[in-house]
């Protein structure tokens, strides 16, 4: 059982789907205060701002021998916030935010986005890859991350693919089977 529930990690759910509202609207990246990525996140909710701090699930094991799951960031102290400058203020005033990073390239941002959401919602085991990895570019061919394209590397008999967030430079890796995988 969980030390908390999960919670939603997108706001609105078709975030990554929609076009901007306004031609004010912005992507930003905020770098949170040390693990204030969920209270952040708690704060821009009833505040209507549109933000996407993905969630993986964590396992690890208590002195006493209980499992205990527990759901992390990602992408350690990033959220992701698409608003105009009323909802920028907003965000930074939630006190937060150590730093508020305009996103110049926010179509590529979104389209990377929407990969590393393909990838957590896909159930898989997804582990943060802090740099980027040399590898073979790849794409997916079958099962739910059908589509995918990464680096591909194999450590201890398994192929792990790789999505990078380019803006930041850190992405998410995946095992994927072999057979699922073609080499770009």
């Amino acid at each position: 059982m969980p030390i908390l529930a999960k919670e939603p990690d997108i706001y609105p759910e078709s975030l990554l789907d929609q076009p901007a509202e306004s031609p004010d609207d912005s992507w930003f990246a905020m770098y949170t205060l040390a693990r204030q990525e969920k209270e952040l996140m708690r704060k821009l909710r009833p505040l209507n701002i549109a933000h996407y701090g993905p969630m993986i699930q964590q396992r690890k094991r208590s002195p006493q021998g209980r499992i205990r799951t527990s759901y992390v960031p990602l992408f350690t102290g990033y959220v992701f916030v698409r608003g105009d400058e009323v909802a920028r203020h907003d965000a930074v005033s939630t006190g937060c935010i150590s730093r508020c990073l305009p996103v110049t390239e926010y179509e590529e941002l979104v389209q990377d986005l929407r990969c590393i959401r393909q990838l957590v919602v896909a159930g898989s085991e997804v582990r943060p890859e802090p740099k980027p990895l040399v590898g073979r570019m790849a794409m997916v061919k079958n099962g739910a991350m059908k589509g995918l394209k990464g680096t591909i590397t194999k450590a201890l008999s398994q192929h792990r693919l790789t999505v990078l967030v380019n803006f930041m430079q850190q992405g998410a890796s995946v095992i994927v089977d072999e057979a699922d995988v073609e080499l770009l």
